[in-house]
């Protein structure tokens, strides 16, 4: 028999979603089936599956040792001894960090790549701020995400409560995001709202933009306007109403306009990775900015 005890990070959840959290190779239909069968206890009581838990509470589990042994992939942020971040902003709740291009914000098809992800969690845990073995089911969380290729700020949570209030506020779409990216041409008109409908190929990671009804079609919506244009180069920022796979690249792409080293959606040049950096954030009246966008001195004489 197991016993866990309730923590601040862990109250508030259902015991179900606990549980999937907390012993993550016990199966969903075993948690309700041991749950029903007084295997899974709250206090030495039968409960319910969908009971929020509470601080203190002590859960009673009746299951085989098995089920929490722990996959290494889950823990590698105990391996990385110096994790490599730029931290933009920090506080007792919230991270704000730079992602460059080239690193993965999850997990991917390789689980030995390491994350932008697992170094925050090697961060918090380094700095003693995150006490993985005192915690049962909470683990820091990036609360938005960018494509491998694409660098930026991304937003994290240090704890529970900050992350069901960050999630919630990006669903409300309370956070506005901003994006500066160097196109080829000069987008007509000079700005402009791109109100359209996209459709995901999942097997060539690839979208389309496609007419409203399409089959799997979803609305994308995008703010736009022309900072700069120097030759046959344009600096654009853009504002995310909507947060589409591949969304700025594939509109913009339409639009005529294809991004700097996005060679998926027909852009070319000699940047390494598509000209595309989250560069702002706005979040409670707040604004945050990235510390550097590599393609703007290289091509632009516009200052932030």
């Amino acid at each position: 028999m197991r016993e866990m005890t309730v923590g601040k990070n862990d109250a508030g959840q259902r015991l179900d979603r606990f549980l999937a959290k907390a012993v993550p190779l016990l199966p969903g239909t075993l948690v309700q089936k041991y749950i029903r069968t007084k295997r899974i206890k709250v206090d030495g009581k039968r409960t319910e599956r969908n009971y929020r838990l509470i601080e203190g509470d002590t859960i009673q589990l009746y299951i085989g040792d098995a089920f929490f042994e722990t996959a290494a992939a889950t823990e590698r942020y105990r391996t990385i001894t110096e994790p490599k971040l730029a931290v933009c902003y920090e506080d007792d709740a919230i991270l704000i960090v730079d992602k460059p291009p080239g690193l993965l914000s999850h997990s991917g098809d390789d689980p030995n790549e390491v994350t932008l992800a697992d170094l925050v969690k090697a961060y918090l845990y380094r700095s003693g701020q995150w006490k993985p073995d005192s915690e049962q089911s909470f683990v820091p969380a990036l609360c938005n995400r960018l494509d491998r290729n694409t660098g930026g700020l991304v937003l994290a949570a240090k704890t529970a409560e900050a992350q069901r209030d960050l999630n919630a506020k990006i669903r409300a779409r309370e956070v506005d995001k901003y994006y500066l990216l160097a196109v080829h041409g000069r987008p007509a008109p000079e700005a402009g709202r791109i109100e359209g409908h996209l459709v995901k190929d999942s097997t060539q990671n690839h979208v389309s933009v496609a007419e409203a009804g399409a089959q799997d079609a979803k609305d994308a919506v995008t703010e736009y306007r022309t900072l700069e244009t120097k030759g046959d180069v344009s600096l654009v920022e853009c504002k995310l109403e909507t947060g589409r796979t591949h969304q700025i690249r594939a509109q913009m792409a339409a639009l005529g306009c294809p991004l700097l080293g996005d060679r998926k959606y027909g852009g070319g040049g000699d940047e390494p990775y598509q000209a595309l950096w989250a560069y702002r954030v706005c979040l409670d009246e707040r604004e945050f900015y990235s510390g550097d966008v590599p393609f703007l001195d290289r091509y632009f004489d516009y200052k932030l």
